[in-house]
């Protein structure tokens, strides 16, 4: 089974490194593509710095869905890897961890969850897993998932949902020390409370939109 990763990026040039560090050194991923998201710093550019990373440039930013598809576009893949730039303390274990229930047929989606990281993230996968942005998954509940590249930082709660819908197999797997930086240190505090409170109101629009719709 070719499995692949895709990592959507918004601005995360001074942190993209340290994730591709950890991908590009497992054989068990035939392909790591990296989604610019119509960054206006360096993302793209330190991305391709690294060997064996191919990067999609989008002009203008497509949300993290559109982004997310737009990587499943690029490769043919049958096992799909959607990890964050952003993650910290990613291990190569923690990828595995993903990865293998899908590709031995034992669950078509795994969820990764954060545990031991740092208290406000491991808290809120605790009480919201769906927001999860690390997943592994069979091509298959991608490519039936509706209208992806509408829902923005909604993406991974439709995944959730449309998953359950279909009874497609998903497994929740902690992934000990990870954590990512939050939008308040990427922004500032007030840049920062405003990007959450457009994510969140992306994730509510989702929650309450009819699947299909």
């Amino acid at each position: 089974m070719k499995s692949a990763a895709i990592i959507p990026a918004y601005n995360e040039a001074p942190r993209i490194t340290r994730i591709l560090e950890v991908v590009t050194t497992l054989p068990q991923l035939a392909e790591i593509v990296v989604v610019d998201d119509g960054s206006a710093d360096d993302t793209a550019a330190v991305a391709r710095a690294v060997d064996g990373v191919r990067v999609i440039r989008l002009e203008t930013n497509q949300g993290k869905g559109g982004a997310m598809a737009a990587g499943v576009a690029a490769t043919d893949a049958s096992v799909l890897l959607f990890l964050d730039a952003d993650l910290v303390g990613l291990k190569q274990q923690h990828v595995l961890d993903l990865l293998d229930p899908v590709v031995a047929g034992e669950v078509d989606m795994s969820v990764g969850i954060f545990r031991g990281g740092r208290v406000f993230t491991d808290l809120a996968q605790v009480l919201v897993p769906y927001i999860s942005g690390q997943r592994a998954l069979v091509r298959e509940v991608f490519t039936t998932l509706p209208g992806p590249e509408q829902r923005r930082s909604g993406i991974e709660a439709h995944l959730t949902r449309h998953a359950r819908a279909s009874r497609y197999r998903v497994r929740h797997v902690a992934i000990e020390g990870v954590t990512h930086a939050m939008k308040e240190e990427k922004l500032g505090l007030a840049r920062g409370a405003v990007a959450r409170a457009r994510m969140y109101s992306e994730i509510l629009r989702v929650l309450l939109t009819p699947l299909g719709s």
